[in-house]
C-alpha cells in the first residue's frame, strides 16, 4: 500500500495544487515512485492522457512534477462548467453528459465507488499519493457529502495539511476558523498547518503562530514564502488573468488574449510569459484590446455563448478591425470554431441548453457543426506550407491534443489564401469520436487553417515544441522593424523549463516546510534526496 498526504486549503487558491506539486517533485527526488491524486476537481483547463481521456490540467502539472505519465485515475471526477448552474460531468476520463448543479449534488455520493476504485489501482502502482482536496473543508453546507475533502480522507484514512493564504491577509483567522468548523474526529485528521505565500520576516508571524498553535492544538509544519516559480494556473482564478488587459510599455512585442467568460486552456499561451520582452495580457474589454502585435483567441467550454458576449461588449469589432489591418490573429479550439463562417449547435450539444445556430465572424470558409460526441485526441505532425507573417512556421514540428465537441467543415477547397496549417502524421489516441482505435484519416491529415495572417486550429499545445514560440515571437520583431532577436529567452526547450521550476519549488519547500515532519505523519522512512531527473512529460 502507497503512502499518503494529503493537502487541503481554507479556500479557492490557496496553494493546494502549487504546494501538491512541489510534495510530488520532493518525493521524487528522494527516491520514492509517486502519484497525484484529486478525487474531484472542477476546471476548465484539462488535458489528454495518451490513452485519449480527459482529467485535470492541474493533476497532469502535478504527474510531470512526480516524473511519470499523467493518467486519468489521478482525476476520476472533472467538472467543466458550461453556463452558471451547470457543467459537463467527466468520469474516469470520459463525457457523461451535462448536469444541473442541484442533480450532481443529489448523486455525486453514487461516484464514491468510481473515486476509489481509481485511488486503488494508484495504491498498488505507487510508493505515495499526494491528495489534493477543493475549496474549503468547512463548506459547512455540503460536509455531508464530501467525497473532496475530509469526506475523502476518512475513506483513505490520510492525514491531512491545511494550507491558509496570507496573501490575501486574515491568514490566522482562516486557519483557525476551518478548523473550528470541523468535527472533532476531523480536527484529528488535520496534522499540521501551513501559513502560504508570505512575504516578508517569518520571525514578525511567531507570535502569532503560537497563539494559533495553543487555540487549535495543531503544529504549524511552516511559513512559505511567496515563492517566484513558474508553474500553470490550475483555472480562471489565476492572477495571470487580471491586470485590466492593461499593456506593458517596456515590453518589444504585446500580445492580447481574449478573455472569455468560460475560457479553458489558457495554459497554452504560458509559453510566451517566459519570453523576456513578451507581454501577455487578458483583454474583457473593447477599449483594453487597442492595438496588439497578435490577438489570441482562446479555448472556451461554450463557444456559442462566448462569441455572443464578444459581439454584446464590442470586441468581435473590435477583433475584426485589427484583422483589416492585418494583425495576426490565432485562433484556438473556440476560437478557431468562432472565426468560421457560421455555429451549428441545434441540439444543444455543447452547453446541454437550448439550440441554436448563430453566424461567426466570417474569417475562415468554414462552418462548425457540435455533436454530442467528444473529441480526445492526441497528435503528433508537422506545420504546413504556412503563409502570412510566420511562415517560418513551415515544416517545423508540432504536437499537441484535440479536445472539442464541435466539428469543423471546410466550405471551399484548399486555394493559394486558404490552406492547412498542420498537417498530422499520427494519431497517438482517440480520433474524431474519442475512445482508443485507429483513426481512418491517415498519415497526412490536413488540421487547421491559415488565411494571409489569419491562423486557427484545434491543437492545444502547439506553441509548445520547441522553437515554434521563439518562431512567432521572431517574427512579430521583425515585422515592427526590430534588428534583435528574442530567440535567446526561448532556446531552451520549454518542457526544461518546466522541470527546472519544479525543482525551484522543491528546493523551497524543502527550507520551508518541516519536511521530518511530513514524513513523520506519513508513517514513510524519509531518505536522502536524489539528484533531480527529467522525468516524463506533458
Amino acid at each position: 500500500m502507497a503512502k499518503a498526504i494529503m493537502v487541503q486549503g481554507t479556500m479557492s487558491s490557496a496553494g493546494k495544487s502549487f504546494l501538491a506539486a512541489g510534495l510530488c517533485r520532493i518525493f521524487m527526488q528522494d527516491g520514492y515512485k509517486t502519484a497525484p491524486f484529486k478525487s474531484q476537481n472542477m476546471a476548465l483547463n484539462s488535458y489528454i492522457t495518451k490513452e485519449g481521456l480527459e482529467m485535470g490540467r492541474a493533476q497532469a502539472v502535478q504527474a510531470e512534477a512526480a516524473g511519470i505519465l499523467p493518467a486519468a485515475d489521478m482525476n476520476p471526477i472533472l467538472l467543466k462548467p458550461c453556463s452558471d448552474t451547470g457543467s459537463q460531468v467527466i468520469v474516469r476520463g470520459i463525457p457523461r453528459g451535462v448536469m444541473a448543479a442541484r442533480e450532481y449534488f443529489l448523486r455525486k455520493k453514487e461516484l464514491i465507488p468510481v473515486i476509489l476504485e481509481s485511488y486503488r489501482r494508484l495504491d498498488a502502482a505507487y510508493d505515495v499519493i499526494v491528495i489534493e482536496g477543493a475549496g474549503s473543508p468547512a463548506e459547512i453546507n455540503l460536509k455531508q457529502d464530501d467525497i473532496v475533502n475530509m469526506g475523502l480522507a476518512r475513506l483513505l484514512g490520510a492525514p491531512v495539511i491545511l494550507a491558509g493564504d496570507i496573501d490575501r491577509g486574515g491568514v490566522f483567522a482562516q486557519l483557525y476558523g476551518t478548523t473550528a468548523l470541523l468535527s472533532e474526529e476531523e480536527r484529528a485528521m488535520v496534522k499540521g498547518l501551513v501559513i502560504n505565500k508570505f512575504r516578508g520576516d517569518p520571525a514578525i508571524l511567531a507570535p502569532g503562530v503560537a497563539m494559533l498553535e495553543e487555540l487549535t492544538g495543531i503544529p504549524v509544519m511552516g511559513v512559505v514564502p511567496y515563492m517566484d516559480v513558474d508553474l500553470e494556473d490550475e483555472d480562471s482564478l489565476s492572477g495571470r488573468l487580471s491586470g485590466g488587459g492593461e499593456r506593458d510599455a517596456a515590453a518589444a512585442v504585446d500580445i492580447a488574449v481574449i478573455r472569455f467568460p468560460r475560457i479553458s486552456n489558457f495554459t497554452d499561451f504560458h509559453v510566451f510569459s517566459t519570453i523576456q520582452g513578451v507581454c501577455v495580457r487578458y483583454v474583457e474589454r473593447a477599449a483594453d484590446l487597442k492595438s496588439p502585435d497578435l490577438i489570441l483567441l482562446p479555448g472556451t467550454k461554450n463557444t456559442v455563448e462566448d462569441l455572443l458576449w464578444m459581439r454584446e461588449n464590442g470586441l468581435e469589432a473590435a477583433v475584426l478591425k485589427e484583422a483589416s489591418r492585418e494583425t495576426p490573429i490565432w485562433g484556438i479550439c473556440g476560437g478557431y470554431q468562432m472565426m468560421g463562417g457560421r455555429l451549428e449547435d441545434e441540439d444543444g450539444a455543447e452547453s446541454g441548453g437550448a439550440g441554436r445556430t448563430l453566424g461567426g465572424m466570417g474569417l475562415f470558409p468554414c462552418f462548425t457543426h457540435f455533436r454530442p460526441e467528444k473529441t480526445r485526441t492526441r497528435v503528433r505532425g508537422r506545420f504546413g506550407d504556412v503563409r502570412g507573417i510566420f511562415s517560418g512556421l513551415s515544416g517545423m514540428a508540432v504536437e499537441g491534443y484535440e479536445i472539442h465537441m464541435g466539428q469543423t467543415v471546410y466550405t471551399e477547397s484548399e486555394t493559394e489564401n486558404a490552406r492547412p496549417l498542420v498537417r498530422i502524421a499520427e494519431y497517438e489516441a482517440g480520433g474524431p469520436a474519442g475512445g482508443r482505435r485507429e483513426d481512418p484519416r491517415g498519415a497526412d491529415t490536413p488540421e487547421g487553417i491559415c488565411r494571409e495572417n489569419l491562423y486557427g486550429t484545434y491543437l492545444h499545445g502547439i506553441f509548445d515544441a520547441p522553437g515554434v514560440a521563439g518562431e512567432l515571437v521572431n517574427a512579430l520583431l521583425k515585422r515592427k522593424g526590430y534588428n534583435a532577436s528574442l530567440s535567446a529567452g526561448c532556446a531552451l526547450d520549454y518542457r526544461a523549463y518546466r522541470g527546472m521550476q519544479y525543482d525551484r519549488l522543491a528546493m523551497s519547500l524543502r527550507k520551508h516546510l518541516d519536511m521530518d515532519a511530513v514524513y513523520r505523519i506519513m508513517g514513510l522512512a524519509r531518505r536522502g534526496a536524489a539528484q533531480p531527473g527529467k522525468g516524463q512529460s506533458i
